[in-house]
């Protein structure tokens, strides 16, 4: 979800009412998914980069973050969306990570949409510490490492009982993953968009499907004739 920032300075706005128009995108892209049935959206909320933005900016965007775990989990439950959290939350005060704990908890239990915020998320440090966590199991015996394939260290992973993405979307026109579900993307579908995320709809959604569903997918494999 990029473009925040660009958004407010064509405006002459503050970059926080940038993240705050792109907050509102946030309810339009999940409102988009649920009326067109998908089942799992992953939003790269903060990733472990964002880190490095000045502390004003920083303090925005956690004080948004904030705002929304703690007010909108309850519209978000009526409408049966489970919430889901991937990162490393340890760098976010102990206040946002009890709200992010009942926001997974007071969800749990809805099967309309998985929606997975990634959180202080990098793909790098996802594989990294799913490779500690490798190592720790077979130093510990529990791991036989003539055993170990793609799918037992998908296992590993933050996103063990999550789906890996069908397709990624990158708005305001940046081509790039930029450490986002590294591992998981590998055969992803992605989709490269001008349009800034605070003007992200629900037309820009279907048009990103519509590419989807015209793209051959063989995994590698020779197309079928």
């Amino acid at each position: 979800m990029d473009g925040n920032g660009r958004w407010a300075m064509a405006r002459g706005l503050p970059r926080a009412a940038g993240h705050s128009a792109g907050a509102e995108a946030v309810r339009r892209c999940v409102q988009a998914a649920i009326r067109r049935g998908v089942g799992y959206l992953t939003l790269y909320a903060f990733s472990s980069e964002n880190w490095r933005r000045t502390p004003d900016e920083v303090a925005d965007l956690t004080s948004l973050l904030r705002y929304y775990l703690r007010h909108k989990v309850a519209e978000l439950s009526r409408e049966g969306v489970r919430i889901r959290i991937i990162g490393d939350l340890s760098r976010f005060d102990d206040d946002v990570r009890a709200e992010s704990k009942r926001a997974e908890d007071v969800t749990s239990a809805n099967r309309r949409l998985t929606l997975v915020l990634a959180l202080s998320y990098g793909g790098r440090a996802d594989i990294m510490q799913a490779a500690k966590h490798v190592a720790l199991a077979v130093r510990d015996g529990a791991l036989d490492p003539a055993q170990l394939d793609e799918a037992l260290f998908g296992r590993f992973l933050l996103t063990a009982d999550l789906p890996d993405p069908d397709l990624i979307i990158r708005t305001s026109g940046e081509c790039r993953l930029s450490n986002f579900l590294l591992w998981q993307s590998a055969y992803a579908e992605l989709v490269f968009l001008d349009t800034l995320w605070p003007d992200f709809n629900e037309q820009h959604f279907d048009a990103a499907l519509d590419m989807f569903a015209r793209r051959e997918r063989r995994f590698g494999a020779r197309p079928t004739l």
